[in-house]
Formats: structure tokens, sequence, C-alpha cells
């Protein structure tokens, strides 16, 4: 069975996951890698409880979703620690060597998640991995 939270479920498990670390309580695997990434993220961190649950960070207004970028911190976490796309971790490794720093090559990567994902809202069609694979080789082969 897929896990498919609703907006809500997933802000209230991140809010949760963080408000766990900050208690010293035991975390689950998954929020441990939550954790990791608030830490890396301290102006998201005041935003990380239930009266921001229904706030919009609408893009026209120049906005970051937190919830959003955290969203797509993990998904990129994930794919990076099962390979999938196949050869998206040795990008994420040839990012970290040309860029210096996990976290930045782990935002270039969003950058191309992103665009895999307007596109195929913009075409009408799924995501497609080859497209995204495309643009993580394109920003490494930028970087040389």
């Amino acid at each position: 069975m897929l896990f498919n939270p609703s907006r809500d479920e997933a802000r209230r498990f991140f809010i949760q996951a963080w408000q766990k670390h900050q208690a010293h309580a035991p975390l689950a695997d998954i929020e441990k890698i939550i954790a990791g990434i608030l830490l890396h993220h301290p102006e998201y961190q005041p935003i990380l409880s239930e009266e921001y649950l229904d706030k919009d960070w609408p893009p026209e207004y120049g906005e970051t979703n937190p919830f959003l970028h955290i969203s797509m911190h993990l998904a990129i976490e994930e794919q990076i620690s099962i390979d999938q796309p196949a050869g998206v971790k040795a990008l994420y490794q040839q990012l970290c060597e040309r860029l210096s720093l996990e976290h930045t090559a782990l935002h270039a990567m969003m950058d191309g998640l992103g665009e895999m994902m307007w596109q195929a809202q913009r075409n009408n069609t799924p995501p497609d991995p080859a497209v995204y694979l495309e643009i993580l080789r394109f920003k490494v082969g930028q970087l040389k």
C-alpha cells in the first residue's frame, strides 16, 4: 500500500518530527532525515507549528513554500538512497565533488526535480525520469 498523505497530514508529520527532535525524543529513521534537513534550514524552523498548516506560499509573490522545500529534500534523499532513477546517486556524487557542499548539490538536484515536474505539468504528461537525469547531467557538465 502506498503512503499518500494529505497536505495537512504531511505538514503535521514534519511539525511532529521537529518537535520530537527538539524534545530529544526517539526518532524514526524518516524523522531523523527530516530533522537533518531542518538543521540545514533554520529559516524554516519557526513555521513548524499548527498555525502554519493552512498557509499558502504563492510563487508569484516570490515566496518559497517551506513544506514543499522539505518534501523535495526528502524525495531526493530517498532517490539517492535507492539510486532511483538509476544513475541519480552517481550524479549526486558528481555534483557534490564539483560544488564542494552536499547541501548545495541537493539544491541543484531540487532545481532539476522542480524543472521535471514543471515540464510534466506544462505538457500534461507523467514526470519523466529521463528528463530529470538529463537536467542533472547538464548541471554536472556546466560545472566542469
